[in-house]
């Protein structure tokens, strides 16, 4: 889950962590008002959508006077923006952070971020801060420095002190510097973050450290001992199936295909995305219903897929280990029937109960095509679609 920088900041407060004065705002007025309220003579307005590469796109500005802040809210509030991460669409600006100018000396890179490879957290510095760290690596590779941390031990003082090392920090912050790295630890461990970057951490012409931006992702399957961060979700910046399939615990991603996949897993789910596509066909999601899902789950997944215009067949594959295939088919059976199925379904079952699950399905009174195993399913569902497409071809005219 992301939340916007404006939230990721308050977190980083409460943590002793500097950031600027700043005020979250949902309208020129109020971007009006917070800039008045701000002490100083310059504020910088910020477009907060879950995407990087805002500056770039035009979505952070400069304001030498109230006035401009006016003019970059107008300009920004409600309107489009591209970024590289966003797509050619962009995304809607719903809100703007409003926040104080600061003075910059020199600009850094730091990021906390689960190691997959290592099975630990990372964490990664930069002298090259304010930067797309991507080019960095690319062509600066030197400048990149890595400690792995020890999740019995947590981020140690000795590691904390070498980094702030080599990354050249002035000697006067480097005390400051190693007591934040430890606290930016401490607030990515207890809030189950998988990403906290600061990009750019300044040094101030006194020698203060301060975040000028920040951005954090948590782990989803750890909201639940978070209440207080699940609340900060904005929907705005989701795409509106997605959010309604986390409210039956299903992880749905829509694509660009015409096959609907409703699988159990999500390495199988890769899987079956991937030999739709050796056979010729294009996934049109990725759909696990997990390994406890019920026969509402399953109902609410069929009317997911069936939102998308453009689907042609809807392929399940499953395989029950802790899911029953008994109770997948009586989710199959009743979806169909609930959503007046009109595209083939193609069902491949294997595993815990999987004849009472065939059973089942045999006797719905459903057309439904079995498969015996998935390369069978995926050359079933690619042909049902291209002759499901076809007939519509013709009624059409």
């Amino acid at each position: 889950m992301k939340i916007h920088e404006y939230q990721a900041k308050a977190i980083l407060c409460r943590y002793g962590v500097s950031v600027p004065a700043g005020i979250a705002c949902f309208s020129v007025e109020e971007a009006v008002l917070a800039a008045e309220k701000l002490a100083g003579d310059r504020w910088v307005v910020k477009a907060q959508i879950y995407a990087g590469g805002r500056g770039k796109a035009g979505g952070v500005k400069l304001a030498k006077s109230v006035a401009e802040v006016r003019q970059f809210a107008e300009a920004m509030l409600f309107a489009p923006l591209v970024t590289h991460q966003t797509g050619p669409q962009g995304r809607i600006v719903h809100r703007l952070y409003i926040e104080q100018g600061v003075e910059i000396s020199h600009e850094y890179y730091l990021a906390l971020v689960v190691d997959r490879a290592m099975q630990c957290v990372s964490l990664i510095a930069s002298e090259a801060g304010g930067m797309d760290i991507e080019q960095v690596a690319a062509g600066t590779p030197e400048k990149i420095h890595k400690i792995r941390i020890d999740p019995l031990t947590g981020l140690s003082p000795q590691d904390a002190e070498k980094i702030v090392c080599e990354i050249n920090l002035p000697e006067l912050c480097r005390s400051a510097a190693i007591t934040m790295l430890g606290e930016l630890y401490r607030a990515f461990d207890e809030n189950d973050a998988s990403l906290l970057e600061i990009n750019p951490l300044i040094v101030t012409p006194d020698n203060r450290l301060i975040a000028l931006d920040a951005k954090i992702n948590f782990d989803d399957n750890a909201l639940f001992r978070h209440p207080e961060i699940a609340a900060l979700r904005d929907p705005d910046e989701e795409d509106p199936l997605e959010v309604e399939a986390s409210k039956y615990g299903l992880s749905y991603i829509p694509l660009d295909g015409d096959i609907g996949c409703l699988v159990n897993g999500a390495g199988l789910a890769m899987a079956t995305m991937d030999i739709i596509k050796l056979y010729g066909g294009n996934p049109a999601n990725f759909l696990d219903v997990g390994g406890g899902a019920t026969v509402e789950k399953v109902t609410e997944a069929f009317k997911l897929m069936l939102k998308n215009p453009d689907l042609q067949a809807i392929l399940v594959n499953i395989f029950g280990g802790i899911m029953r295939c008994d109770v997948i088919a009586e989710g199959v059976v009743a979806a169909a029937r609930e959503v007046e199925l009109a595209v083939p379904l193609i069902v491949r079952l294997e595993g815990t109960s999987v004849e009472l699950g065939k059973k089942i399905l045999a006797e719905s009174g459903l057309t439904v095509i079995s498969a015996g195993n998935m390369a069978d399913a995926a050359r079933k569902v690619v042909d049902a679609a291209a002759r499901h497409r076809a007939e519509a071809a013709i009624r059409e005219g």
